[in-house]
């Protein structure tokens, strides 16, 4: 069975480096307030990609300042969770001018993803959802519970989530 989920994952390499640069073009500064728009857009595309992969119950929080999203795949209560956390917010790219490339047009240079976020964050959940996702197509299922919470306030102290943790404890801790 792993060596299938292993295989789709070679095969399907080049679609996933797509998936990721497509969420890399989001310029989704969360420090600069006139980048709200930015946040919001990169948030309802990851929120979508959970979707497209088979994630359950996937949800967009908006209460909170910039939107939470919340997803899992329950299997049997009874099993292990594994909780993903991720954010979908970056820094500033400043100074631009020493950049080799744009920061928000991925470029590939010698084998590594360069874009503003291919590090920290969004090549980190990228990897666990395309892991997650080749499971979960050539199986139909996981073989242990996943929630996964991926915010837009990560760099700026993600106050949200704080509050949002505080109020939905339930979701998060046993």
């Amino acid at each position: 069975m792993i060596d299938s989920v292993l295989n789709y994952a070679s095969n399907n390499f080049d679609s996933f480096v797509t998936d990721l640069s497509d969420c890399l073009q989001f310029p989704s500064i969360s420090t600069l307030p006139h980048h709200g728009s930015d946040v919001i857009d990169c948030a309802e595309f990851v929120s979508n990609h959970l979707t497209h992969i088979g994630l359950q119950h996937v949800t967009l929080i908006n209460d909170y300042g910039a939107p939470i999203i919340y997803a899992d795949y329950i299997v049997n209560d009874s099993l292990p969770t594994l909780l993903i956390y991720g954010h979908y917010d970056v820094q500033p790219a400043d100074p631009v001018e020493l950049w080799d490339s744009p920061p928000f047009e991925p470029t590939i240079s010698n084998g590594y993803i360069v874009a503003r976020g291919a590090s920290d964050n969004k090549g980190m959940f990228y990897a666990y959802l395309k892991a997650i996702q080749s499971y979960l197509t050539t199986t139909g299922s996981l073989p242990i519970n996943i929630k996964v919470c991926i915010e837009g306030e990560e760099e700026i102290g993600s106050n949200g989530l704080m509050q949002y943790l505080s109020d939905n404890p339930s979701l998060f801790f046993l």
